[in-house]
């Protein structure tokens, strides 16, 4: 377990998140009593691929109103693309 105040929590956040992600608990004190504590969470162990978002997306649809054609969406590409020229 690792302890830090909450001015070392703040300056370290980079270094918190290490720690936890390795597994190590970590307590933030303030003055010297502890006000609060991040833990590591399990790993998800599912991958996500293109075929899972694909298959996502079928079982959730956008709604009619937000629903736009696909000649549409790639102009609006194309013109946000011609205009950082």
């Amino acid at each position: 377990m690792s302890t830090y105040s909450v001015l070392d929590a703040r300056n370290n956040l980079s270094r918190l998140i290490a720690d936890a992600q390795s597994g190590i608990e970590v307590t933030i004190t303030n003055r010297g009593v502890p006000v609060a504590q991040i833990t590591p969470i399990a790993p998800v162990d599912v991958p996500l691929t293109g075929a899972m978002l694909a298959e996502w997306l079928d079982e959730h649809p956008l709604p009619a109103r937000l629903v736009r054609p696909s000649d549409e969406i790639e102009e609006q590409i194309q013109q946000a693309r011609d205009a950082w020229e």
